[in-house]
């Protein structure tokens, strides 16, 4: 399960940044933002969202209670991917994962 391991790993870096301690603030919500390249009901994307939310609850973070993960699944649709991108920029989470390079090219384009 190498692909559990890298998001996971991912997951670590994004939240173990300098000043992103748990302690912090213990009442703030957290947001972080996800674009999938993929459709909602695919199981490689089910498969990516259920590792990404495993590792950060390993490290402690749980959505809803100091996180909100907000999920947007463009379907290999580069429309949606652009108006996703737009969207979850415009909520200004801390982090934004991207399912793949063209999502990050999108998010790239949005964000400048």
């Amino acid at each position: 399960m190498r692909r559990r391991d890298f998001i996971a790993g991912l997951c670590g870096a994004a939240v173990a940044s300098p000043g992103a301690g748990l302690a912090e603030a213990p009442g703030r919500l957290r947001r972080v933002g996800v674009l999938m390249h993929l459709p909602e009901n695919s199981g490689e994307g089910q498969a990516r969202v259920a590792a990404f939310r495993s590792g950060f609850e390993e490290l402690g973070w749980s959505n809803g209670r100091n996180v909100q993960i907000d999920y947007r699944w463009a379907g290999g649709n580069p429309e949606l991917a652009t108006k996703f991108a737009a969207e979850l920029i415009d909520s200004n989470p801390g982090v934004i994962l991207a399912g793949n390079s063209e999502i990050a090219r999108a998010l790239q384009e949005i964000g400048r």
